[in-house]
């Protein structure tokens, strides 16, 4: 059942929402990323290359296993939802049982099973046969539930709350506590176990914070219906079947690279690629900002027919993701010796490797949020068959490239993967949606960021070297110009302009501080690690 027609909006107001949304989910990414580094800076300089390859290896197993489990019900949830009415009287309410029956009984049947299974994965997985990892795989098996509910009351919330309680809880909450508790661990001297519990156990308190913050929108204090009909399970596992199988294509891939150069190259590689893939990890994180703001309101226009009105917010988010990924991106590339220095001297090895992967996820960026918009449109299908076309290469390649040349062989078959996914994924966007995409606006925002970008990193590069010096000296020259553009008055106009647009007025207040009926502030999927 679709939600009764919202008023009548322009395409100027959904740009206008999807921009102070947006800007909340850049927030929330900025503290994201600053945490997630916190937290990987944490691992690998109590545990090292050996110990925190086991972490990022059992961490892998958890991403992936819980992605299975969850069976595309989360970014169902994100689709759905906003397609529907809340409260007392309202239907949302019946997808909840829908989304978590199937996928808390899955994840039991697979904890058990996974635990029973110890034995013979543990020295596939882990190099040291009587080490830590019998025992991480069994802790990462017996939370798997916990875990799986986590994800799906996350997305529930993102479908029926504003953006920020999702990030509050996802982008706060949960990195905020994770660092500090293996930090706890590090200073006490407990080992990796400890450490990966440390790692773990915020999930409980975000399963129980979206639980609560649940109650209200979908009338659950008040009496609404939880008793599913049979087309809503037939509806929402018919979009969640395929999803299912393309998230765990996008959840696994940095973790499935991870546990191949384990099995291939050894363990102490894949903490040198887990502390590559963080950093390139990172600037996804603009581009789940704003996925968490935008999903939902994607699949509401796309439910009434407005593709026009979509593919505006598309481009416009999509200009936004470029302006602040391609920089940082090219950066990273240039200065990779700097940036991985941080981590220690072992990992000097994963440069290159990095420089690779910053050009990948150029590409990924650049194409903006095409996947959502795939999945957004219902076409989970399609997204499925790109996905998969990519992970074919990933691991084919891998399986060629690792046990030559280790981590860089690791990082060319993410990269090739990543690149025809994301094409694919973007021929098909542009077939459903049946509007331009990546229009000359894209293009020419692409262009300026890139080449502005690239000469003052060449020029640091040139004079300072690819250290942590010369990464110094292209930061302050990139803030210098940022400072020099403020001086012309257009691109002041244009800053004004935007900063109007995020700043709420009466009109606009209850956008951005009450649910809407119709749709409200969400996210759907990413390729982030955990």
């Amino acid at each position: 059942m679709v939600s009764d027609p919202a008023p009548t909006t322009t395409a100027g107001s959904e740009v206008r929402r999807g921009t102070r949304s947006g800007a909340v989910g850049l927030v929330g990414a900025a503290v994201n990323g600053l945490l997630g580094f916190v937290l990987t800076l944490v691992i690998v300089r109590g545990f090292g290359p050996t110990g925190s390859g086991a972490i990022f290896t059992a961490i892998g197993v958890v991403t992936i296993v819980g992605v299975l489990c969850c069976a595309g019900a989360d970014t169902a949830l994100v689709w759905a939802m906003p397609r529907r009415r809340l409260g007392t009287r309202g239907d949302a309410a019946r997808l909840l049982p829908v989304a978590l029956i199937p996928t808390l009984l899955g994840s039991v049947v697979v904890a058990v099973v996974g635990v029973a299974l110890v034995g013979p994965l543990a020295p596939v997985l882990f190099d040291r046969p009587g080490g830590d990892g019998p025992a991480l795989l069994r802790l990462a098996f017996a939370t798997l539930p916990l875990t799986v509910a986590m994800t799906v009351l996350i997305a529930a919330v993102r479908a029926v709350r504003p953006v920020t309680a999702v990030v509050a809880v996802q982008y706060v909450l949960v990195p905020l506590v994770r660092p500090l508790l293996v930090l706890a661990a590090v200073a006490g001297g407990a080992g990796v176990v400890l450490a990966f519990g440390g790692w773990l156990f915020p999930a409980a308190l975000a399963a129980l914070a979206c639980a609560l913050m649940l109650l209200g929108p979908l009338g659950l204090t008040s009496g609404a219906g939880l008793r599913p009909e049979r087309a809503d399970w037939r509806t929402f596992w018919g979009f969640a079947l395929p999803r299912a199988a393309s998230a765990a294509i996008d959840a696994s891939s940095m973790w499935l690279s991870v546990l191949l150069t384990t099995a291939l190259a050894g363990q102490a590689d894949a903490g040198v690629l887990g502390g590559v893939g963080r950093y390139v990890l990172a600037g996804l994180l603009v581009m789940q900002g704003l996925r968490v703001a935008v999903a939902p309101q994607l699949s509401r226009l796309l439910g009434q027919g407005r593709t026009g009105d979509a593919a505006l917010v598309y481009r416009r988010t999509t200009i936004m993701i470029i302006v602040l990924s391609w920089p940082a991106y090219l950066v990273l590339g240039f200065f990779a010796p700097g940036f991985l220095s941080l981590f220690g001297p072992e990992f000097g090895a994963g440069a290159t490797a990095m420089t690779v992967l910053a050009g990948a996820m150029m590409v990924n960026s650049g194409v903006g949020i095409v996947q959502t918009m795939l999945l957004m449109s219902g076409n989970s299908g399609r997204h499925l068959m790109a996905a998969a076309t990519g992970l074919v290469l990933n691991v084919g390649l891998a399986v060629v490239l690792v046990p030559r040349h280790g981590v860089l062989g690791a990082a060319v078959a993410w990269a090739v993967g990543i690149v025809v996914e994301n094409l694919l994924a973007a021929r098909a966007a542009r077939t459903a949606v049946g509007e331009p995409l990546l229009t000359g606006a894209v293009l020419r925002a692409g262009a300026l960021a890139g080449a502005g970008t690239a000469v003052v990193a060449t020029v640091g590069a040139t004079v300072a070297g690819r250290g942590v010096a010369g990464l110094t000296l292209t930061v302050a020259l990139l803030l210098a110009g940022g400072l020099l553009l403020l001086l012309d008055r257009r691109v002041r106009r244009v800053v004004r302009a935007a900063a109007a647009t995020l700043r709420p007025t009466a009109g606009n207040r209850h956008d951005e501080g009450a649910p809407d009926r119709t749709a409200v502030a969400g996210a759907g999927g990413t390729k982030e690690m955990g």
